[in-house]
């Protein structure tokens, strides 16, 4: 088998998937932008062959590169990024090299379009907020004037907080119309509820081999205000959110891949939606949830996904069993701008024989993730509230 992996490099974990394809005997073709010796020593002992383009974005030098590894090794079984950047590229390349396994140009639209997204909640029977096109002034306040305020716009296409807009009143759209960047835009009703994503591997029928529930604080806030972030791996999914989940996955034909999908959990009832406490669809990641996540599954449920995810790939099944023992993984960061009441030390006193990460983060990363986090494998929700409290609490 012929796999081509798109920027093997980024995020630096991701050696561990082209690790595990390496293990079951797969041939893995590494493209990227990164020099070859910048690469982890795992990645390089993982990958039969590495090509360095100039730009990643340039379609031209990415072609050429897998044309190359089809010349020199035969057809290519597999071309994937697990990158929500490249998801568009990988379906490109798909459709001109015949690859089918995986999304090609005549559904990418599905996923990457927030607005195509909602025909395949209505498919899975989910609910989800009111969705429209910013096209103009006029089509914004008919919107509004359906739903009433508050809404919230963000881009069409696109991922993580930037360049998101809550609009309270007729002021801040006019600042929408005046600021918003030049691209196709989507406003929907505004819910109030906590992020919940339904994290998945799914075969070849949109059967599902392993999935998972993490909590999120809205990133949008995290970013805007430069709050710290939080969020967790849960020990255990609500019925409630497996059975969306799932029928999502079948709704949007969702095979032979490790996804991350959006639900918001109601802390307040909505009209048309639903009660306090019930899962609605808010939008889907057809890649694996961003930084160190997948790790914080591995340890919550004492499995190994990158692994899981391989052997899909490779024989279409699950062979890791499943374990009885699941915990909360957690992730709390600091910024540089703050003063906090506990200490580095003093975290690291209290949690060290907990803590599973402990490190910097990229600068890259920082808007998003913040300077300074701390990750630890805890017992329970009160365990998890404990952590959170004692590493944000400011001086």
């Amino acid at each position: 088998m012929n796999f081509v992996f798109i920027s093997p490099n980024f995020p630096h974990t991701y050696w561990n998937f082209t690790d595990r394809l390496h293990r079951n005997g797969v041939n893995v073709l590494g493209i990227g932008d990164a020099p070859y010796d910048s690469l982890d020593q795992h990645q390089k002992d993982s990958l039969t062959e590495y090509y360095r383009v100039e730009n990643l974005g340039d379609y031209e030098q990415v072609f050429k590169a897998v044309a190359f590894f089809s010349f020199k090794y035969g057809k290519i079984d597999w071309i994937e990024s697990m990158n929500e950047f490249w998801l568009e590229q990988d379906a490109r390349l798909r459709t001109d090299f015949n690859i089918t396994t995986g999304i090609q140009n005549d559904r990418i639209s599905n996923i990457k379009s927030k607005f195509r997204m909602k025909e395949f909640y209505d498919k899975a029977g989910v609910p989800s907020a009111r969705c429209e096109r910013v096209t103009d002034r006029k089509a914004a306040e008919k919107f509004i004037k359906a739903v009433g305020y508050p809404v919230f716009c963000k881009p069409e296409i696109g991922v993580g907080a930037t360049d998101t807009f809550k609009i309270e009143n007729e002021t801040d759209l006019d600042n929408f119309f005046k600021v918003k960047p030049d691209e196709g835009y989507v406003m929907e009703e505004f819910v109030t509820g906590v992020i919940c994503s339904y994290d998945a591997i799914s075969d070849s029928q949109c059967n599902i081999l392993f999935e998972s529930m993490n909590v999120w604080p809205p990133v949008a806030d995290i970013v805007k205000k430069k709050l710290d972030l939080m969020y967790y791996t849960a020990s255990d999914i609500p019925e409630q959110l497996r059975e969306r989940g799932r029928a999502t996955i079948k709704a949007f034909g969702v095979n032979q891949r490790f996804v991350h999908l959006e639900f918001f959990r109601l802390t307040k009832a909505k009209k048309g939606l639903g009660k306090v406490g019930d899962y609605i669809g808010l939008e889907v990641n057809m890649r694996p949830a961003g930084g160190y996540t997948p790790d914080m599954m591995n340890w919550a449920h004492s499995t190994d996904v990158y692994q899981i995810w391989a052997d899909m790939v490779t024989t279409d099944k699950r062979l890791l069993p499943d374990h009885d023992e699941h915990k909360f993984c957690v992730y709390a960061s600091r910024r540089d701008i703050y003063k906090y009441v506990h200490t580095h030390d003093e975290i690291i006193e209290r949690y060290g024989d907990r803590m599973k990460m402990c490190e910097r983060m990229p600068e890259m990363m920082v808007p998003q993730m913040g300077n300074q986090m701390y990750t630890v494998l805890l017992n329970d929700q009160k365990e998890t509230d404990d952590f959170i409290k004692f590493v944000h609490d400011k001086a």
